[in-house]
C-alpha cells in the first residue's frame, strides 16, 4: 500500500472517531460528558495552531540552514578567484 493510501487510510479513521465521539454516538469513558464536549471543539483549532507553528519553525531552520550554505559557498569560490557579489 502507498504512503499516501496509509495516510489517507488513518486521517479518514481518525476523523470519523472524532465525528462519532464529537456527535455522542460513542461515549468517552472517565470523562463528564460537558467536558468532553468542550474539549473536543478546541482540538482543530489545537491543530491547527500547532501545524501552523511546527511550519513557521521550519521555514526559519531552513532559512538559516541556507544562509549559512551561501556564505559557505561564496567563501569558496571567492577562494577560487571568483568575484561574487
Amino acid at each position: 500500500m502507498a504512503r499516501l493510501h496509509r495516510v489517507s487510510l488513518y486521517w479518514s479513521i481518525l476523523i470519523s472517531i472524532y465525528l462519532l465521539v464529537l456527535f455522542e454516538v460513542l461515549p468517552m469513558p472517565l470523562i463528564a460528558a460537558g467536558i468532553a464536549q468542550e474539549i473536543l471543539l478546541v482540538i482543530p483549532w489545537w491543530l491547527l495552531v500547532s501545524f501552523g507553528s511546527y511550519s513557521l519553525w521550519s521555514l526559519g531552520w531552513e532559512y538559516l540552514h541556507s544562509v549559512t550554505e551561501i556564505n559557505e559557498a561564496k567563501t569558496n569560490l571567492r577562494g577560487r578567484a571568483v568575484t561574487v557579489d
